[in-house]
């Protein structure tokens, strides 16, 4: 006799966690590692983090990044410039860490000060030093379809990847809906869906008749920032939810979509999409030091 479940009672959807990736992900970077330190001379990659306010959790961070940089071997500073750093200053510190040919990489932590413009800073960051993907060289070749010259934003890169481990590799003719066209997510993940030939629908939180437009979609992404955005109602049994929401509450953090959704796949919120990103970042550092090498990366 063969197991049946009734329609009114779903098998859980397939959770997605982001760690098992992360861990291949540390794995790779620490044998690029291993292979320069042994080299003769040593060499040792260089990722300076810029503070430039008084945001309590850009500095905590800061300090989860120093330790994870440690059990690396990187090279890890600081530059805390301050909350009364001027726009001017907080910039030629960014052209000034752009010149060194010490430094191989670069993050602009965020939220800026009140005041200071974290668009018109980036553009002071080169773009192959990026290690985050946030500057405009970096989204206008991801746009442009040339990946294999930019620096990847972590978060749609994660999101990527959790992808391909739930629909396979080859993700040509899949049909991905992205939920929040936001510019550190969701704008960048439409390219980068695209350039693996992905079809893209591009939603908002004000979208009119989600289920409908969902419904003959493979996945869906959501990344708006505000809980419970996706409900039971939204979405159909085939679908895989990636989360990439983080929302701050009382009970703890909370992604976009509601939990324990009817679906096939979906990744929890924390422990999906987070633990890959910051992989992926260190990642980019190895990219970055290859670049500007002028190595052609994958």
């Amino acid at each position: 006799m063969t197991d049946f479940t009734p329609p009114d009672s779903p098998a859980p959807p397939r959770a997605l966690p982001g760690k098992p990736l992360a861990d291949r992900v540390t794995a790779e970077v620490r044998a690029a590692l291993a292979e320069w330190a042994a080299l003769t001379p040593p060499f040792q990659p260089r990722l300076v983090s810029v503070l430039a306010s008084s945001d309590p959790a850009s500095r905590v961070y800061v300090q989860s990044k120093a330790r994870q940089a440690r059990k690396l071997g990187l090279d890890f500073h600081v530059v805390d410039l301050g909350e009364t750093v001027t726009q001017a200053d907080l910039e030629a510190a960014l052209r000034e860490l752009s010149a060194d040919e010490s430094v191989h990489g670069i993050v602009l932590e965020l939220p800026l000060a009140p005041g200071l413009d974290a668009d018109e800073a980036l553009l002071h960051i080169a773009h192959r030093k990026d290690v985050e993907g946030l500057t405009p060289g970096n989204l206008g070749l991801i746009a442009a379809g040339r990946e294999p010259e930019a620096l990847l934003p972590p978060t749609p890169r994660s999101v990527r990847f959790l992808l391909r481990e739930a629909l396979g590799d080859d993700l040509r003719g899949r049909r991905v809906a992205v939920i929040g066209p936001g510019r550190t997510v969701g704008r960048p993940l439409t390219f980068m869906l695209n350039n693996r030939g992905v079809t893209v629908t591009l939603c908002n939180e004000h979208t009119r008749d989600l289920p409908r437009v969902l419904a003959d979609v493979d996945a869906v992404v959501v990344a708006v920032g505000r809980a419970g955005l996706l409900r039971a109602g939204h979405v159909q049994p085939h679908h895989v939810i990636v989360d990439a929401g983080i929302n701050v509450q009382e009970s703890g953090v909370a992604g976009d979509a509601e939990r324990d959704l009817p679906v096939r796949a979906q990744t929890p919120v924390p422990g999906g999409v987070g633990p890959l990103t910051g992989a992926l970042m260190y990642q980019n550092l190895v990219r970055a030091v290859k670049l500007q090498r002028g190595e052609r990366v994958e």
